[in-house]
C-alpha cells in the first residue's frame, strides 16, 4: 500500500472543513472479533484515523464512530452480521484529532469475526446520504429508539426508490465501484460490466411492463363502450355486444399476465431482477476483497510478524472465491428465470392475437352497420389500433430485452 506524499499528507490535516483526506485509490481494512473489537488493521486505516497501533488494537470498532451518524444505521448493519449477511453502509469516522472521513463500508461475517473493508464514496448516490443521516439523526434526538431508527432509514430508502436495503446496498456499491474506477481510469472487469449491463437491462423491462400496464388499463372503457353502442343499436348491436364480452375477457387475462409478472417478492420479474442484483453486489465484493488482498505488501514488508497479515490475505481471497461461488448460485437462478419469462411471454402472444381477431371483427361491423353507428364504432376500431400497437411494441421489447440479458449470462457463464 503506497503512503501518501508528505505535501499531501499535510493538506489532510489542514483541510478546511476539518475533513481527513485521502486518496481514492486507498482502501481501509479491519479485522474484528465477534464483538466489534480490533484485531487487525491495515496502514492506511491507522493512518487517516490517526492512532497509534498499541491504541487501537483491542480497541472496539467504535472508537471511529462520528456522533453524527445515526444509531439506526449501525443498528441495521450489525443486525445483518449477526445473522451472517454481507452489508454495506455509507458510514462517517471520527479521526483522533477529531476530523471527519466518510467511507463506503463492506463487512462479512467469517468464522471468529467480521472482515472489512472501506472506499472512498464518490458516487451520486453519496450526495444524498448526509442529508439523509442528519434527518435520522434529528429524529433520534426527538427520541426514536435504535430499533425504531433502522424502520424509518428503510422507510426513507424506499421513498427514494430502494425496495428494501438489499437494493440500496447492491445499487451503492455498484455506483461507487464504478465512479472509483472512473476516476482512477480503470475499466470494470467483464464480469462486472455484464452484471450493469444486465441489470440496467432488467430494470428497462419492468418500465416495458410498466407501459404495458397502463395501455391495458386505458383501453379497459372499451368493452363498456362497446356495450353502450350495442344497447343503441338494439337487434343490430348483437354482435357488438358479444365482441365486448370476449374482448373484457381478453383483457382480464392480459392484466392477470402483467400483474402476476411483475406484482410481489416472488413475482418472476422480482426473482430475475433481486437475482441479478445479488449477482451484481457479489461481483463488486469480490473485486473489492481481491484488491485489497493485493494491497498488503507494504503493511507486511513493515511489520515484525507479518503471519497474521498473511493470514489474512489469504482469507480475503478465499472470501473473494466464496463470494465468486454465490455468484454462479445468482447467475443459474437469472438463466432459469429469463427461459420462463420466454415461455410466458408466448401466453401474452395469444391474447394479442385474439385482440386482433377482435378488431376484425370490429372492422367488419363497423362496415356492416349504418350511418348512425359507424363513426362510433370508427372510433373503438381506432382505440383498439392503437392499443394493440402499443401493447405489441411493449411486449417486443420486453422480448428483446430478455434476450439481452441470456446473452450476458451466456457470456458469464463462458468466463467462468
Amino acid at each position: 500500500m503506497t503512503e501518501l506524499s508528505p505535501q499531501f499528507a499535510k493538506d489532510a490535516h489542514q483541510t478546511a472543513a476539518g475533513e481527513a483526506a485521502f486518496q481514492i485509490h486507498e482502501m481501509f481494512y479491519t479485522r474484528t472479533d465477534k464483538r466489534g473489537v480490533i484485531q487487525e488493521a491495515n496502514s492506511v486505516f491507522r493512518r487517516i484515523s490517526g492512532f497509534l497501533w498499541e491504541e487501537i488494537k483491542g480497541a472496539p470498532h467504535k472508537i471511529v464512530r462520528h456522533p453524527d451518524m445515526p444509531k439506526g444505521v449501525f443498528h441495521l448493519f450489525w443486525d445483518r452480521l449477526k445473522e451472517d449477511k454481507p452489508v454495506v453502509a455509507y458510514v462517517k469516522n471520527r479521526s483522533k484529532e477529531g476530523r471527519y472521513y466518510w467511507v463506503l463500508a463492506l463487512s462479512w461475517p467469517t468464522e471468529n469475526g467480521y472482515m472489512s473493508v472501506r472506499i472512498k464514496p464518490t458516487g451520486a448516490l453519496f450526495e444524498k446520504i448526509p442529508a439523509l443521516y442528519a434527518e435520522l439523526l434529528a429524529e433520534e434526538k426527538a427520541g426514536l429508539s435504535p430499533e425504531d431508527s433502522a424502520q424509518r432509514l428503510l422507510e426513507k430508502l424506499a421513498g427514494m426508490g430502494f425496495r428494501n436495503y438489499e437494493c440500496f446496498m447492491a445499487s451503492a456499491l455498484a455506483q461507487e465501484t464504478g465512479a472509483r474506477a472512473e476516476a482512477r481510469g480503470l475499466a470494470l472487469s467483464q464480469v462486472q460490466a455484464r452484471f450493469r449491463e444486465m441489470y440496467d437491462t432488467v430494470r428497462k423491462i419492468g418500465e416495458e411492463t410498466a407501459r404495458m400496464t397502463r395501455v391495458i388499463h386505458a383501453i379497459r372503457t372499451v368493452p363498456m363502450n362497446m356495450r353502450i353502442l350495442a344497447s343503441r343499436l338494439e337487434n343490430a348491436g348483437g354482435p357488438i355486444s358479444a365482441i365486448s364480452v370476449n374482448y373484457g375477457s381478453m383483457l382480464d387475462e392480459m392484466a392477470t399476465w402483467v400483474r402476476e409478472f411483475v406484482d410481489g417478492d416472488s413475482s418472476t420479474y422480482a426473482r430475475i431482477h433481486d437475482s441479478i442484483q445479488q449477482g451484481q453486489f457479489l461481483v463488486c465484493a469480490a473485486a473489492l476483497q481481491r484488491e485489497m488482498s493485493q494491497n498488503f505488501e507494504e503493511d507486511m514488508a513493515g511489520a515484525k510478524d507479518a503471519s497474521l497479515l498473511h493470514q489474512d490475505r489469504a482469507r480475503l481471497r478465499d472470501e473473494a472465491k466464496d463470494f465468486d461461488n454465490m455468484v454462479a448460485l445468482a447467475l443459474k437462478t437469472v438463466e432459469s428465470e429469463v427461459s420462463r419469462l420466454s415461455r410466458s411471454v408466448l401466453d401474452m402472444k395469444r391474447y394479442v392475437t385474439g385482440l386482433s381477431s377482435t378488431r376484425m371483427m370490429c372492422k367488419i361491423e363497423s362496415a356492416a352497420l349504418d350511418g348512425s353507428g359507424d363513426s362510433s364504432l370508427a372510433g373503438i376500431v381506432d382505440q383498439l389500433d392503437a392499443g394493440q400497437n402499443e401493447i405489441e411494441e411493449r411486449l417486443a421489447q420486453v422480448v428483446q430485452l430478455n434476450s439481452v440479458i441470456q446473452s450476458h449470462t451466456g457470456m458469464i457463464r463462458s468466463m467462468a
